[in-house]
C-alpha cells in the first residue's frame, strides 16, 4: 500500500485493473446481497447515471452563473420532488449532498426561524420519537439545539400524544419519519400537523427513505399514509433523490412550504474581499454531475417508471417476508406500509443470526428496539428473496444451536 504520491503516473488499463480487482469482497449488490446502502434498479438506468453524471464531471454547482444548464436541471428537479410531495407555486426546495444535509438544512431553517418568531427562547428544544434517525441529533449537536426523544407507540409509531406531552416552554419544533429508517413505518404525521399548529411549531418530515417513491407506491394499489404538504402544519420535508429517487449520489433535497420559510436556511456574509456570499446549502463546491445524473434519472424514469420501481419493491417485500413466514418464530415488527422493513426470530440473538447471514454472504443491518434485521427491498431483491429466506432459516438453526451472541448493532 503506498503510503506517499508516487513519483510518477501510473497507465489508466493498469490502475482499472487494480480497482476492478479491489471489488473482489465489496458487497454484491447487484444480485441483492445487501439489505441497505445501494438503491438500484437497471443497468439500463446505471448507464444513464454514468453517462450524465460523466457529462458534467467538472462542472461546479456553486456557479449557476457560469453554468446555466446547471441551474435549469436543478430547478426542474426540485420542481418534480415539490409535485411529488403535494406542494404549490410557494413550495420552495434545496438540491443537496444527501439525507443529513436536508436535515441539517431543516433544522438549521426551524431554528433560525423560531429566533424571528420566538426570540425569547434561550435553550431550543426539538420533540421527536425514539425512531428518528440520527441526523436530527446530529444536526441539533450541531447547531446548539436539544432533541427530546419520546417512547413510540406500540405500532412502533410516533404517539402523538406522548410527543404533544413533551412540548414546554422551550420547544420550537417536530419531527417525524415517513418512513422510518429501522423499521419502515409511516409516522401519523396526519394527527401531528395540528399539534404543531396548534403550539405554534415547526414540523419536519424525514421522507428521506420514501418521499419520491412513495406517490408511486400508493399508485400501485399500497395504503400509504398521507405525510407532505397535503397535511396543514408541516413546514419541511427532506426527500433523497439517491435512495428511492434512484439517481446517482450524493443527491437529496429538502421542501419547504414556502419560500420564507426557506429563506431561514440561507447563510449570508459580505465582511471579505470578493463581495457577498450568500448560500442555500452546507457545502460550497458542489458536483454539477450529481444533479445532471438526478434530472436525467426522474426524465428517463417518468411516472411509468417509477410506478414500475414501485410495484417491484413491493414485491420484493412481501416475497421476501412471505419467505421468511415460513420459517418458525420468525415475524416482521408491525405493519410497514412501504419497502423498508425489520424481522426478528424468536429465542436466538439477532445479532449472531446476522453474523451468520454474512458469513452466507448477506450484509444484515440490526436493530435494537426492538433486536431485528432490516431490510430495505428494491427491484434486485425479488429474485434474491428465496436465497435470502434460505440463508435466514440456516443462520437461525445455526445460532440457536451455537447458542452464540453476535456483535452490537451499528450503523456504518
Amino acid at each position: 500500500m503506498p503510503l506517499e504520491l508516487p513519483a510518477h503516473g501510473r497507465p489508466w488499463p493498469e490502475l482499472r485493473d487494480e480497482m476492478a480487482a479491489m471489488r473482489g469482497n465489496d458487497l454484491d449488490w447487484k444480485h441483492g446481497r445487501h439489505g441497505a446502502y445501494v438503491w438500484y434498479a437497471s443497468d439500463e438506468l446505471e448507464d444513464v447515471l454514468r453517462e450524465a453524471f460523466g457529462m458534467f464531471l467538472v462542472e461546479n454547482g456553486l456557479g449557476m452563473r457560469a453554468f446555466p444548464s446547471i441551474a435549469r436541471m436543478e430547478n426542474e428537479t426540485l420542481a418534480m420532488v415539490r409535485s411529488l410531495l403535494h406542494g404549490d407555486d410557494e413550495t420552495a426546495g434545496i438540491f443537496t449532498s444527501g439525507g443529513t444535509e436536508s436535515i441539517f438544512l431543516g433544522v438549521l431553517a426551524m431554528r433560525e426561524w423560531a429566533r424571528h418568531e420566538r426570540p425569547g427562547i434561550v435553550r431550543p428544544e426539538i420533540v421527536a420519537p425514539h425512531s428518528a434517525h440520527p441526523a436530527l441529533n446530529k444536526a441539533a449537536h450541531l447547531q446548539g439545539l436539544t432533541v427530546r426523544r419520546v417512547p413510540v407507540g406500540p405500532d412502533f409509531r410516533a404517539d402523538p400524544a406522548a410527543l404533544e406531552a413533551a412540548v414546554n416552554q422551550n420547544t420550537i419544533g417536530m419531527y417525524a419519519s415517513a418512513p422510518t429508517y429501522s423499521l419502515g413505518m409511516v409516522d401519523p404525521i396526519e394527527a401531528l400537523g395540528p399539534i404543531a399548529e396548534r403550539h405554534g411549531l415547526w414540523l419536519h418530515v424525514d421522507a428521506c427513505v420514501g418521499g419520491i417513491l412513495s406517490p408511486f407506491v400508493r399508485d400501485s394499489g399500497y395504503a400509504v399514509p398521507a405525510f407532505d404538504f397535503a397535511i396543514p402544519g408541516v413546514s419541511s420535508i427532506s426527500a433523497d433523490l439517491h435512495k428511492s429517487g434512484f439517481a446517482a449520489k450524493p443527491a437529496s433535497t429538502v421542501s419547504f412550504r414556502t419560500r420564507e420559510l426557506r429563506e431561514f436556511a440561507r447563510y449570508t456574509f459580505d465582511d471579505w474581499p470578493s463581495g457577498v456570499y450568500s448560500s442555500l446549502t452546507f457545502t460550497g463546491t458542489r458536483p454539477g454531475g450529481a444533479i445532471a445524473a438526478a434530472w436525467a434519472a426522474m426524465n428517463f424514469l417518468g411516472q411509468e417508471g417509477y410506478r414500475e420501481i414501485a410495484a417491484a419493491s413491493m414485491r420484493a417485500k412481501q416475497k421476501t417476508i412471505d419467505g421468511l413466514a415460513a420459517i418458525e418464530g420468525v415475524k416482521v415488527h408491525g405493519a410497514p406500509p412501504l419497502y423498508a422493513f425489520s424481522w426478528a426470530a424468536s429465542g436466538v440473538d439477532m445479532g449472531a443470526v446476522a453474523g451468520a447471514m454474512a458469513r452466507r454472504g448477506f450484509m444484515c443491518g440490526q436493530t435494537t428496539s426492538p433486536a431485528g434485521i432490516h431490510f430495505m427491498a428494491t427491484p434486485v431483491h425479488e429474485a434474491a428473496a428465496d436465497a435470502y429466506a434460505a440463508a435466514a432459516a440456516e443462520s437461525i438453526a445455526e445460532a440457536r444451536s451455537s447458542g452464540a451472541v453476535g456483535k452490537a448493532a451499528a450503523y456504518n
